[in-house]
Formats: C-alpha cells, sequence, structure tokens
C-alpha cells in the first residue's frame, strides 16, 4: 500500500489543530474543485484533498492513521489494535493510503455551505425550503456546524411578530421538518433570529444552530426609511386649494388628517409615532405626501367650471 502523506497534501503541519486543517481544505477544495479548475488533474487533485481531510477532521480516523500510517483503517476494524499481517512493523512517522476516499463533490458543498447546495432559499410558510444561504462550517469538538437560510416577512409581520412556521427540507436526505418560529416585534431587514440546535448535525450528536436571515417584503403602500415609513395621499385639484379631511391608511388602520388649503404635491403630512418600532419603545413617524390627481376625462360640465377658473384666476405655475 503507497504512503501518502495527508498532512502535506493539505500543506499543514502534523500538529496542526482542527480549525487550520479545515481552513487549509476549504481554499484547497475551492482551488481544485472540477467546477472550477479545467485543468487534466484538477478532479485528481481534489479527491486527493477531499481523501485526506476525510481522515483528519475526524479525531479517532486521525490519531488511528498518526499511529498505523497505511494500515489504519484495519486498525480501526479490528478495535484498535496492531492490524493483522503488521506485528513487529515499525509505524513511526508513516501515513496510510485509503482505499475508500471521499471522491464524492458532495463533500465540498457540505463544507462550504453547511450541508446545503448553494442558491437554496426560504421562502413563506411552507414554502420554505432548505437550509439555503451559507453555512458556518463546523465546531471543535464534533459540534454541527452553523447554517444560515432566508426568511421572507411582509412588513405587518416584520412590525407586529408573532410566530411563523417553516418547513426544511434536508438537501442530503430528503428529510423534512417543521419548527415554530417567534418573529420579535419590529424586527429589520437584514437582522438574524437564532435557532438553536436546528443547524447541521455533528459527529458527537450535538447539533450547531440556523441562523434565519430576515428579509421584509416590498410593500406597494409603503417606503421604508429607517424607523419613518412614506406613503402617498391622493387629493382632487379643488381639495388641495380649499383644505379638506383626508383619510390615510396606516399600520394601525385609517386615520384622518387635515389637508391644509394651498397644498401641491410634494407637500408631506407627518403622523407622529405610526411609523416602525424603534429602540425604547417608541415608533418612528409616517410621512403622507400629498399628490395631486385629475379626472382623466372632463364631463362638459367639469370643463367649463375649468375652463372659467382659468379665465378667472391670476395664479401662474411656471
Amino acid at each position: 500500500m503507497d504512503y501518502k502523506d495527508y498532512y502535506a497534501i493539505l500543506g499543514v503541519k502534523k500538529d496542526a489543530p482542527e480549525d487550520e486543517i479545515q481552513k487549509a481544505y476549504r481554499k484547497l477544495a475551492r482551488k481544485f474543485h472540477p467546477d472550477v479548475n479545467k485543468a487534466p488533474e484538477a478532479e485528481a487533485k481534489f479527491k486527493e484533498i477531499g481523501e485526506a481531510y476525510e481522515v483528519l477532521k475526524d479525531p479517532d480516523k486521525r490519531q488511528k492513521y498518526d499511529q498505523y500510517g497505511s494500515a489504519w483503517k484495519r486498525a480501526q476494524q479490528t478495535g484498535g489494535g496492531v492490524p493483522p499481517g503488521w506485528e513487529g512493523f515499525d509505524f513511526g512517522q508513516g501515513g496510510g493510503g485509503f482505499g475508500g476516499g471521499s471522491g464524492d463533490f458532495s463533500s465540498f458543498f457540505d463544507m462550504l455551505f453547511g450541508g446545503a447546495r448553494p442558491g437554496a432559499r426560504g421562502g413563506r410558510g411552507a414554502g420554505f425550503s432548505g437550509f439555503g444561504g451559507q453555512g458556518f462550517g463546523g465546531g471543535g469538538g464534533g459540534v454541527g456546524g452553523d447554517t444560515e437560510a432566508t426568511i421572507s416577512l411582509s412588513l405587518e409581520e416584520a412590525v407586529r411578530g408573532g410566530k411563523r412556521e417553516i418547513t426544511l427540507s434536508d438537501p442530503n436526505t430528503g428529510q423534512r421538518k417543521t419548527l415554530s418560529v417567534r418573529i420579535p416585534e419590529g424586527v429589520r431587514a437584514g437582522q438574524r433570529i437564532r435557532l438553536a440546535g436546528q443547524g447541521q448535525a455533528g459527529m458527537n450528536g450535538q447539533a450547531g444552530d440556523l441562523y434565519l436571515k430576515i428579509e421584509v417584503e416590498p410593500d406597494s403602500r409603503y417606503k421604508v426609511d429607517g424607523t419613518n415609513l412614506q406613503t402617498t395621499v391622493a387629493v382632487t385639484p379643488w381639495e388641495a386649494a380649499l383644505g379638506v379631511d383626508a383619510e390615510v391608511q396606516t399600520l394601525d388602520g385609517p386615520v384622518r388628517v387635515k389637508i391644509p388649503a394651498g397644498s401641491s404635491t410634494g407637500r408631506k403630512i407627518r403622523l407622529r409615532g405610526r411609523g416602525l418600532p424603534q429602540a425604547g419603545g417608541d415608533k418612528g413617524d409616517l410621512l403622507a405626501e400629498i399628490r395631486i390627481v385629475v379626472p382623466e376625462k372632463l364631463s362638459e360640465r367639469e370643463r367649463e367650471l375649468f375652463e372659467q377658473l382659468a379665465e378667472a384666476s391670476d395664479f401662474r405655475a411656471r
């Protein structure tokens, strides 16, 4: 059996800690992955890197490899004793070959993306499929890696919070599980919700965490500006000129506001405390921008009155 120096393959020292080995594997796996590197020898190199990492990432396998070299796997199968046929052999610093190496490209994505394939996204309700996003890699001592996914909320859900059920699908096994998630009141786009123990499974049975990254869906009624909201209120030309009480929709329901006489398009009415929750329990404001609208078609009487107004008024807009 030919000797393979797994430490040399990954470019690390024999006493390298687990995180250094993991870092070296990630770097080399990115470099030689056949989807990235089209060189003829890239695939073989990628498999060799995976083979080395498969052994060195596992404390038990690594210990056997350090002790028995090429015969480490047979030693493991015999309960840790000297494997048959190797009695009296000086293992020294030798390493061993690994017949059942990790030629599967999935190990690359399992490491880089926490067990999930890149590109998966979390949707609303039962449409939330897969762990998506980017995994954070395995933790120390066999603890599973943290994983990140995206969950999309309506503006009302983000403001009011509450409970949501999401269904996760493991991309490797196809197994599905449903979790109940508490959405904090006033959560912002870009913030994350941590679900402890719902990430990638670890070798010792202790799973990592799942982080749900918040996306807030666009709302046709409002534009978000920090803790403030912006909306529009439509008024007729005569209402803008004479003033009027108009109804404005807020997240808490409709309210009546006074449109001052002589208002032009672009003027903003501030409704204090009708925006998004902020630190300290206060809320931002809702800014209602006036938009003057005119009828697309005029009746004969309307046209007559507008013409009379045009003749009588000295006002010029330009």
